[in-house]
């Protein structure tokens, strides 16, 4: 009831002011619901002066607490306040445009040091809001320890003391872990909050392409101005990577004690990723865009990103820090895994797509970081995690983002050899998954989770599948020996994606047959020896790789092709897959709630912008290869996916009834197959070494089986086991890997996601719900 002043108050009636920061019993919960929403915007419109006066005020109450070090439990109490008042009015002042420059202004008389200076040195409100914001998370006794030996002492001046030393946890840069502190956990958290808030000004701008439109309160804070930059940014790191939700592994003590240290990991790690929001794309430096010329630190390099927290990011260089950083993530990641016993006994943490973006930025921003992940096999504590996240997401339409960070991150790390070596190592976690048993490599769970998505995801996963299998085709030339299993649900989508109906519905369809040709070669010419299974399935489904080579392309078997599917609406995704029973304790993937609530995304580039083509040399060093040197894949190169709204061009492999959805979506319904068209690709399938390897085998192969009466597999997979194709098969082919690159697409599409994410999952007190954001959409499912 207090906002509700429609007449203006002068600024320097303290009294009527005061009573906004000085009542002791509030919560953050509780100053959302005093002000209502209604009553801001009234404010807003109606005495604009007392809105701007009350801000103004606000943040010189903060500036005061930074200044004096907050020593009294009354000064403390009045910063927690109006950090409250500020994060419940600030997005209502983003939403409205005539506002947004209103923090960038400066105030009469605001200077640093109160009146006495000229109004040319005043910083901007924003500024002044930034910078007292960070004094105060190194403030000793109110959100950091304090080094006093005793009372006597004299209270720590917050501008000499060296917030390095007060670092909020060991882990990068700092050994010291202070003794937790609830109360600090506490303060700390509304002071990020804050902070949060004022960094989501982004949220109020529709998406746009232009990188240059960096976000200014980012910028400032993350800039040499903040001196407590760097404390700040090992702080939030290591706050993040040293946490361990179980604690100490007694069954049910979340129940039992409030964890404190959770709320405050969250908003570290949603912190973190927005400061680290920077598109390397456009980016010249090393450090971050991570051209192994010369060392890191060299003096001819031109300086880092002018955002510190990207700069630290990108040069924390230390094994042990890395081996802390990489141990933490995939803790967290993993725990939403932990099986136990007892039912909801462990603790689960919400927060994993937050670390799923922040591991992006790692790999990202610091090439170092990425080549160590790669170095053991602890990047299979990375990779188990993200498949049973997609494998969980797959029907959930809300969870589309999701999906897209987890494919992103495993592109990511396909380009790299070593990730296709690591996959060969056995998987013996078993992690309930709703996927059939198998008994194998973590290459064989990736292939079963990604034919799982394909074949029984929802629709609007369609752009993904090209990226999933760029993913199969880099890391198979290092696959030496996929499980049965695996084998026939690489065969099982070959024979879906071959059907006629499925390569003339659409303009880019036929380039997932290129895709998973180019797997069956690459493991073909270079991992023979160890793959019988995956010989021995190519054997039994033969007459797809005939119908291929023999694809009719004339105008009438086109159409007939088109029509097949008229007859028959039976999905083609379960045709001849046999799964077999599921895991375990595994919970079926559930679609969402109806009425959940998701946000928007923008489209991602085309596969055939989101990576660059690299060949690899003899010695398995890699090459970026020119764009003229390559073979173009034939005519019509995907679009770009579609945005969220409307899916790809018509429901992958379920196909309508009504026709109107198959013609592909680039062209507004215009595209139509012609003979041409068909030919122009058909005649670059590379089937050649999979003819050749028919040729032989198969007369070899029904040979034992006329000769011993077999109808036993094992006899067979033996021969093939001791078989071989040396001087048989044609010259090996050059291995392509298609690297993921940077591009201010990906930038803005990881923008609207994180921030969508962060627009999701800030309930309690729900900042920004029912306020005008432009960057995404609110949708219902």
């Amino acid at each position: 009831q207090l906002f509700v002043f429609l007449q203006p108050v002068e600024a320097t009636d303290d009294a009527f002011w005061d009573q906004f920061w000085a009542d002791t019993a509030t919560s953050v919960q509780d100053v959302f619901a005093l002000v209502p929403a209604a009553e801001i915007r009234a404010v807003r419109e109606e005495s604009p002066s007392n809105l701007a006066t009350l801000c103004y005020k606000a943040v010189e109450k903060l500036v005061q607490g930074a200044e004096s070090g907050c020593h009294t439990e009354k000064e403390r109490q009045i910063v927690l306040n109006c950090c409250r008042l500020l994060t419940r009015i600030l997005p209502y002042i983003f939403e409205d445009p005539d506002w947004r420059g209103f923090f960038w202004s400066t105030v009469p008389g605001a200077g640093r040091g109160g009146g006495d200076e000229d109004d040319e040195n005043a910083r901007p409100l924003a500024e002044s809001l930034l910078l007292a914001v960070a004094d105060l998370l190194f403030c000793p006794d109110f959100t950091v320890q304090s080094h006093r030996k005793s009372t006597v002492d004299t209270a720590e001046d917050i501008h000499s003391i060296d917030s390095c030393e007060y670092i909020w946890e060991a882990g990068v840069g700092f050994a010291h872990s202070p003794p937790p502190n609830y109360i600090h956990d506490l303060n700390r958290t509304e002071l990020l909050k804050l902070l949060l808030t004022c960094f989501s000004e982004a949220m109020y701008l529709p998406p746009s392409s232009d990188s240059s439109n960096a976000n200014p309160w980012v910028q400032f804070f993350c800039s040499t101005e903040n001196r407590h930059a760097l404390p700040l940014f090992t702080s939030l790191l290591n706050i993040v990577c040293a946490y361990d939700p179980v604690g100490y592994g007694i069954p049910y003590n979340h129940l039992l004690f409030s964890d404190y240290r959770e709320p405050l990991v969250e908003e570290a790690a949603q912190l973190l990723i927005v400061t680290l929001d920077y598109d390397s794309s456009t980016s010249s430096s090393p450090t971050v865009d991570g051209t192994t010329t010369g060392t890191a630190m060299d003096d001819v390099d031109p300086p880092g990103p002018d955002n510190l927290f990207v700069n630290y990011l990108s040069r924390i260089h230390r094994e042990e820090d890395f081996q802390f950083i990489l141990k933490g993530v995939a803790r967290l990641l993993s725990n939403p895994l932990v099986q136990t016993y007892l039912p909801n006994s462990a603790k689960k943490i919400q927060f994993h797509q937050e670390l799923l973006v922040l591991f992006w930025k790692l790999c990202d921003f610091n090439k170092k970081f990425l080549f160590f992940v790669l170095k053991s096999s602890d990047v299979l504590d990375i990779l188990v995690p993200i498949l049973y996240f997609l494998n969980d997401a797959r029907a959930d339409q809300s969870r589309v983002g999701l999906m897209h960070i987890g494919v992103f991150i495993l592109l990511l790390l396909s380009g790299e050899r070593n990730f296709g070596v690591r996959l060969n190592k056995p998987y013996s976690v078993r992690v309930p998954m709703d996927i059939p048993v198998f008994t194998g490599t973590h290459a064989d769970l990736l292939i079963i989770v990604f034919h799982k998505i394909i074949t029984s995801g929802h629709q609007r996963l369609q752009p993904l599948f090209d990226c999933l299998l760029t993913i199969v085709v880099n890391v198979s030339p290092y696959l030496k020996s996929l499980s049965m299993v695996a084998a026939n649900k690489l065969l099982h989508l070959l024979e879906a994606f071959s059907t006629t109906w499925f390569l003339f519905s659409a303009v880019q369809n036929h380039h997932l047959v290129f895709f998973l040709l180019e797997v069956f070669n690459n493991i073909i010419q270079y991992q023979f020896d160890g793959n019988s299974n995956l010989v021995y399935a190519v054997i039994r489904k033969r007459n797809v790789f005939h119908q291929l080579a023999n694809l009719p392309t004339d105008s009438q078997s086109i159409q007939k092709g088109l029509q097949r599917k008229k007859k028959t609406p039976e999905p083609i995704s379960r045709t001849n897959s046999q799964d077999g029973v599921s895991m375990e304790g595994s919970r079926p993937a559930a679609p969402a709630e109806p009425g959940t609530l998701k946000t928007s995304l923008v489209a991602t580039p085309g596969i055939d912008k989101l990576t660059e083509k690299s060949q690899v040399s003899e010695d398995g060093t890699m090459r970026s290869l020119e764009p003229e040197a390559l073979q173009p894949l034939p005519e019509g190169n995907p679009p770009s996916a579609v945005n969220d709204g409307e899916p790809w061009s018509g429901e992958a492999l379920q196909p309508r009834r009504d026709r109107r959805r198959l013609s592909s979506a680039s062209s507004s319904g215009q595209w139509t197959p012609t003979p041409d068209w068909v030919m122009s690709w058909k005649s670059k399938l590379p089937l050649q070494t999979i003819m050749r390897l028919l040729q032989v085998l198969v007369p070899q192969v029904e040979k034992i089986c006329i000769d011993k009466g077999l109808t036993d597999e094992s006899e067979i997979l033996k021969f093939l086991q001791h078989g071989t194709l040396v001087g048989l098969l044609p010259v090996p082919h050059p291995i392509l890997i298609r690297k993921y690159q940077a591009n201010s697409g990906t930038a803005m599409w990881f923008r609207t996601y994180m921030w969508g994410v962060i627009y999701l999952r800030n309930v309690d007190p729900p900042i920004w719900y029912d306020t005008d954001v432009k960057l995404f959409e609110i949708q219902r499912v």
